[in-house]
């Protein structure tokens, strides 16, 4: 018999890496949500850089909303609505980044997605419970 030639390696078919073929389905489910395309990882300086940007734009509307204001509103004379006013434009910006923040782990193909994806998403679930309480405080 005759040798037909070369022998492929072992492991994920050829082209596999560009279309995510060998990553479990969750991943790609994951990836698909977030629009992340399957290419060379970006780098994971940013993903931590906007991490922790996220989590501090989260924590100073924490702070301005039921620590600051709370106390300094009343000092000034001005409406109880005014946390409202400024927590509620926060809790935008602060759900926008942390939704950066979960893709950057995830163009970084970094290995500690998952558990900064559930970070992100417990700190998400508390914004959009304060956020929600903003909300129905301005409407009435």
């Amino acid at each position: 018999m005759a040798s037909t030639g070369s022998f492929a390696p072992a492991g994920p078919p050829r082209g596999a890496d560009l279309l995510g073929d060998h990553r479990p389905a969750a991943d790609r489910l994951v990836r698909r949500v977030l629009r992340v395309p399957e290419r060379k990882p970006a780098g994971e300086r940013a993903a931590h850089r906007i991490f922790s940007f996220g989590i501090v734009l989260s924590a100073l509307r924490c702070l301005l909303t039921y620590i600051f204001l709370p106390i300094l509103a009343p000092l000034l004379g001005v409406a109880g609505s005014v946390g409202p006013a400024i927590g509620i434009p926060l809790a935008v910006v602060a759900l926008s980044f942390d939704v950066m923040g979960i893709r950057r782990f995830w163009l970084a193909d970094h290995r500690w997605r998952w558990a900064m994806s559930g970070i992100y998403l417990a700190v998400m679930a508390l914004v959009v419970a304060l956020l929600v309480g903003n909300l129905i405080t301005l409407a009435r």
